[in-house]
């Protein structure tokens, strides 16, 4: 039986660091981050099939979460000030991660790559989805800036308030729920925390 590197490749996520620019009080790594995701997602989804009529899958959505940065472990995490600087630039990266992304795929057995080629090139059947994906990065992002301005790094200030407004200017309601119902819990310390349940 041919083996197969992929799982060993994927396990390499623990290694590749986010916010690559930025003095951190602790690190995060594109692991810790895509559970954190998997896990707002599956809450925006829930939110959006009990609050706002919605019937998407929170399981499909926390799966595509759990994969949403995999070909970083090829390309690296790209600084969003850089990612984002222009159009060129941005489409350039969309093509290096579409390649990542095919690379990795090319490591599982043939009859396997069908049952995992939508976790790592998007469908357009799949799209309300992936919206809630890229809210709940964000969100995870919004998270980072302010557990490390509650350490006293003042370094995230700049990002969390870019970071909180490009969420609100998706304007999806559910990700405008998590803001305001679960965010500001991320602010208190563990004894305030344990005061409120």
């Amino acid at each position: 039986m041919h083996k197969s590197h992929f799982f060993a490749m994927l396990s390499r996520m623990k290694h590749i660091n986010r916010w690559g620019l930025m003095r951190n009080t602790y690190p995060e790594n594109i692991s810790e981050h895509s559970l954190q995701v998997a896990m707002i997602a599956h809450a925006l989804a829930v939110l959006r099939n009990r609050r706002f009529g919605g019937s998407v899958s929170p399981e499909r959505v926390a799966l595509l979460s759990l994969f949403h940065d995999t070909p970083e472990i090829l390309t690296g995490d790209l600084p969003t000030p850089v990612k984002y600087r222009n159009t060129a630039i941005r489409s350039a990266y969309q093509q290096v991660e579409l390649d990542s992304a095919q690379q990795l795929l090319q490591l599982l057995p043939d009859d396997l790559q069908g049952d995992y080629r939508s976790l790592f090139l998007p469908e357009e059947e799949e799209k309300e989805l992936w919206v809630l994906v890229k809210a709940a990065d964000k969100i995870s992002a919004l998270i980072k800036c302010i557990e490390e301005q509650k350490a006293g790094n003042q370094e995230f200030r700049t990002a969390a308030v870019s970071t909180r407004q490009s969420i609100v200017d998706m304007h999806i309601p559910e990700a405008d729920v998590f803001l305001e119902q679960f965010l500001p819990s991320f602010s208190l310390t563990l004894d305030e925390l344990n005061c409120d349940a």
